[in-house]
């Protein structure tokens, strides 16, 4: 049974650790249906986990993961199925097909999960992928494809089925700055255009900040920070501010955590 709260998407208390390594301690976050939210924080900090916990990928160690009023680790394989059917996931490096066509990684989800004829399916193909600009390039394939092209072909793929959800997987990553501003625009344009809920994952302030409508700081497995773009560039945490404004000195440690310097050397004695 579906609910129809404000909130597509809630977490509570969550915990996770993979062996020792302690992720997340404890994280808090909603989701609002029809919104678009960033998550943000440096490289490790466990916002690609918070996707895997999401999609049920992962299961918490505590806490909970709510999607649509069902919590996401009570679902057996049956449920889990049927709620991802209702997601659509942009992968941080694309997660194309390498040996089929644009064409056909796009009617891919199409031909597995629907009953469709192959006539709609034509014509829903090339509406997705002339949503993302790239309707004249559905007889390439993805090695003959740039990086900013691929990366809009994977986010046509993401919206195949119009999901109710859909996530994205550090989607500025490596691309040239136009490239990088269309795809942040894309985002925000299909998610209004579709009535559907966005979650983007980056560590990308600038482009994130311009497209999200509230987003969430995560730093020591906690957030530390959550409003709207307004209110974290102007945000009086230290590490927010660090991370905002990519200052190289703060709370946020260049260095992984480690034992003094001179006593992994070895020294004549």
């Amino acid at each position: 049974m579906n609910d129809e709260s404000k909130n597509l998407i809630e977490i509570e208390n969550l915990r996770f650790a993979y062996g020792s390594n302690q992720v997340l301690k404890g994280i808090n976050l909603a989701v609002p249906r029809g919104k678009v939210v960033g998550i943000l924080g440096v490289s490790g900090a466990g916002k690609s986990t918070i996707l895997k916990l999401i999609g049920g990928q992962r299961r918490p160690d505590s806490g909970l993961v709510r999607v649509n009023g069902r919590v996401v680790h009570e679902l057996d394989n049956k449920g889990l199925y049927e709620m991802r059917r209702s997601m659509g996931m942009m992968f941080q490096a694309g997660g194309l097909f390498s040996d089929i066509s644009v064409y056909e990684n796009i009617a891919f989800p199409m031909r597995e999960l629907t009953d469709l004829h192959d006539d709609l399916i034509h014509d829903l193909v090339l509406m997705k992928l002339h949503a993302v600009g790239l309707r004249g390039s559905r007889t390439l394939m993805p090695n003959e494809l740039s990086g900013g092209m691929a990366r809009r072909v994977a986010l046509a793929r993401a919206i195949a089925l119009d999901p109710m959800l859909v996530m994205y997987d550090e989607p500025f990553a490596g691309l040239d700055p136009i490239s990088l501003n269309l795809i942040a625009e894309l985002i925000r344009r299909l998610n209004d255009a579709l009535g559907g809920t966005s979650i983007v994952v980056t560590y990308d302030v600038s482009e994130t900040l311009k497209v999200v409508d509230y987003a969430y700081f995560i730093h020591g497995g906690v957030v530390v920070a959550s409003g709207t773009p307004d209110e974290l560039l102007n945000s009086p945490d230290p590490s927010v501010h660090q991370f905002i404004h990519a200052e190289p000195d703060g709370p946020v440690a260049f260095h992984y955590p480690h034992k003094p310097f001179t006593s992994d050397l070895e020294l004549p004695s």
